[in-house]
């Protein structure tokens, strides 16, 4: 049985310019539990804005356009990422699959060279770095960036991937209650 726990607080009924700051509603901790039991797909983001790469996992990557193709994800002012991602004109977003959860984990960890093991990672012969055994990767320029909280979203324009074979039937790697998981046969479910 689920327990539902209602908290925050209700947003002014005519007020719908009001900054967050005064909208009070639910804590950062709270939004959190609300979502660690939504599952959502892993990628790891890599560019480069001419002062070495940078890499993060993330979990807010979405299509939102098919023509033109567009994409958009989220980073944290506190990544270690972000300054690139916030100077750099092109980014690889690489959609892991089950057997990628070493590089997720890679790209999640703080405080260390994400890119010292040379033998992973190459450069596109555009120059952005990124990631050969990623299950599909997608270069995409830049095209907007809006501040959102202690985040930004980037949108991006699909130019370029890598896409998996046409039978190519890789699980994907999902982020689930603070863990990897990957999707497989078992878990489908059809509607």
């Amino acid at each position: 049985m689920t327990q539902h726990i209602t908290r925050g607080g209700a947003e002014p009924a005519n007020d719908h310019r009001a900054g967050t700051a005064r909208l009070g509603g639910l804590s950062a901790a709270d939004f959190k539990t609300a979502f660690r039991n939504h599952a959502a797909g892993v990628a790891v983001i890599t560019a480069d804005a001419g002062d070495g790469p940078v890499g993060l996992t993330a979990t807010s990557v979405f299509s939102v356009s098919a023509e033109p193709p567009l994409l958009i994800f989220s980073v944290s002012s506190s990544s270690s990422a972000s300054p690139t991602l916030q100077r750099a004109d092109t980014v690889i977003v690489h959609l892991l699959g089950a057997a990628q959860v070493d590089l997720a984990r890679l790209c999640a960890t703080s405080g260390i060279d994400r890119f010292a093991d040379r033998s992973i990672w190459d450069r596109l012969l555009t120059g952005e770095p990124y990631f050969p055994a990623a299950h599909v990767w997608i270069r995409a320029r830049v095209i907007e960036r809006m501040e959102a909280g202690t985040s930004t979203v980037i949108a991006a324009h699909a130019l370029q991937a890598a896409l998996p074979d046409e039978d190519g039937d890789e699980a994907p790697l999902v982020y689930h209650n603070r863990g990897y998981h990957a999707l497989g046969p078992h878990t489908r479910h059809d509607g």
